[in-house]
């Protein structure tokens, strides 16, 4: 298939050699531009595939320096990422692999994803998942995160059920639904309501937010794995190779 860059330059060389001038488009009188313009068209519409090529490629660039910015991102906010005191871990405390997910109780992607990290932590006891609360869809979800920072300085050892229970559920999270699966597992609705009102966790919420920020996370899941950003649920499989690769060349994508 023909590179866009080198469609691009052979229609510009048609249309200049149609018009006779090899001029700036700035220094091209009205009826030329309108003339290239007419003839670029028609060469888009008769080779639609560049069209195709032209997304791909601004899909690359924008990966590209999203991976950039989270990369700089990672070296500068390290002891943020992997050493929050707010912060719940799931798997083995002292793992040799860390692995770091910014996640939404409404995130639909999210609760695809608990699999894979359950899956992960049932196939390897020496990996260790910290959980970062990232409320990015509404209200609901703040006020679902509300009730789980509550629950976490409450009942932290009933957090990671308090967690599977509430991300694997099939309702919208919320306050109510929130408060209720806390209830389930003996962590009464007064203590979180009171809770709720003497140690907000919008703070904490605030952190995480200009931290995403800085590595240039916009959606969830995120994850952070040694210094390398992984944006959605790209599934347990690449997580798995990707603690697979930082055990055998430090990195999370081996050369």
């Amino acid at each position: 298939m023909t590179t866009f860059s080198n469609a691009l330059v052979a229609v510009l060389m048609a249309g200049a050699a149609s018009l006779s001038v090899i001029a700036p488009a700035h220094a091209l009188d009205d009826q030329q531009k309108k003339e290239l313009g007419a003839f670029i068209r028609d060469y888009l519409i008769a080779n639609p595939e560049i069209m195709l090529e032209v997304q791909d490629a601004l899909e690359k660039k924008q990966q590209d320096m999203r991976i950039n910015q989270a990369s700089s991102g990672i070296v500068k906010n390290r002891d943020a990422i992997y050493s929050s005191p707010s912060d719940i871990t799931l798997g083995n405390p002292n793992g040799d692999v860390t692995v770091v997910e910014f996640f939404d109780y409404n995130c639909g992607y999210c609760k695809r994803a608990l699999s894979d990290m359950e899956e992960i932590l049932s196939e390897d006891k020496n990996v260790r998942f910290i959980l970062k609360e990232f409320p990015i869809l509404g209200p609901d979800s703040m006020a679902a995160h509300r009730v789980a920072n509550a629950v976490r300085l409450l009942a932290p050892e009933k957090y990671p059920q308090f967690h599977r229970a509430l991300l694997g559920g099939e309702t919208r999270a919320t306050e109510e639904t929130a408060i209720d699966v806390a209830a389930t597992l003996g962590v009464k609705e007064a203590a979180i309501r009171k809770s709720m009102a003497d140690n907000p966790n919008d703070p904490l919420v605030r952190a995480t937010y200009e931290l995403a920020n800085n590595l240039g996370a916009t959606g969830t899941p995120f994850y952070v794995v040694g210094e390398e950003a992984v944006f959605g649920a790209v599934g347990h499989e690449e997580l798995s190779a990707k603690i697979a690769n930082l055990r055998q060349c430090g990195k999370a994508s081996c050369p």
